[in-house]
């Protein structure tokens, strides 16, 4: 089996080593015949809809528009991405092979030694990586307010967060978080935010525990960093969701956190209302 190919982006910090995949090389001719090279997709259509994909993962573009969102936040071939939190690999089944030709993708993950969920995201990732030896990808290590300095300032064209904003303002990491992203990015780059959306006229939410958070906070934590909102988008809406679950947005699918109990009914109602924003950090 040929080993994935690694690119190590500038001064990565903290558990580089341990968080870069190490497959084992194996001269076993049958391991060899699992391995299928696919052919690398050209297009976002293309990526969404390429056998690097996993059907269950596929079941979930009704509800994440991928095609849509990624052009929105007017992803390139050529440009480095980073992905913040990648978990199992969502989006990077369409990332990393869409830009391995031109590109760069880079997966910021919490290091895996530091709990079980994260060991569990990162070996179903890292394992998709090793069955498809054509795909170019690299890990970093990013865990706010700790670790923030995750590539070289100044070098990426496009950083990306799915779902992740309410973890942060759960640490109180959330200033650190898009501090780093604006440092991370070139003059001119974007950082492409989908998260969870709590209704404006809600009691606050400060410590993320809903899983919802109010659109004017992620502005205004962006904001704040030094960004510019360049545009909204309502791509990842759902106005079925009234946002009043007994266990937050778990409560919804995928994770439907109370299992049988109201299942019908929260099949119904489909993944959660989202924002979608498009941030530049200015040119100077």
């Amino acid at each position: 089996m040929r080993k994935t190919q690694i690119i190590l982006v500038g001064s990565l910090l903290a558990a580089c080593t341990t968080t870069s995949p190490t497959p084992e090389a194996t001269s076993s001719t049958e391991a060899k015949r699992d391995v299928v090279t696919k052919e690398l997709p050209k297009t976002i259509e293309e990526a969404v809809s390429s056998p690097f994909r996993s059907a269950q993962n596929m079941q979930r573009d009704a509800y994440r528009h991928p095609v849509d969102t990624l052009k929105f936040f007017g992803i390139k071939p050529n440009m480095t991405v980073v992905e913040i939190w990648p978990g199992t690999g969502w989006y990077a089944e369409i990332l990393a092979p869409y830009l391995s030709n031109q590109g760069q993708y880079v997966a910021a993950i919490v290091p895996p030694e530091k709990n079980e969920y994260f060991k569990k995201a990162y070996d179903t990732l890292s394992g998709w990586a090793k069955s498809n030896p054509n795909v170019k990808m690299s890990y970093v290590s990013f865990t706010p307010p700790d670790i923030t300095n995750f590539v070289q300032p100044g070098t990426a064209d496009l950083v990306l967060t799915f779902r992740n904003v309410h973890n942060w303002t759960n640490n109180k990491a959330a200033d650190q978080a898009f501090a780093a992203f604006y440092s991370a990015l070139k003059p001119g780059g974007i950082l492409g935010v989908v998260e969870h959306r709590q209704n404006e006229k809600s009691s606050s939410d400060p410590q993320g525990k809903s899983g919802y958070v109010k659109e004017s906070e992620v502005i205004r934590l962006a904001t704040k960093a030094g960004f510019k909102l360049e545009s909204k988008s309502e791509i990842n809406a759902n106005p079925k969701d009234t946002k009043d679950y007994p266990q937050g947005v778990w409560t919804l699918p995928p994770t439907l956190a109370l299992k049988d109990q109201d299942r019908a009914n929260y099949l119904a109602i489909g993944e959660s209302d989202r924002m979608t924003l498009r941030f530049i950090k200015p040119k100077k």
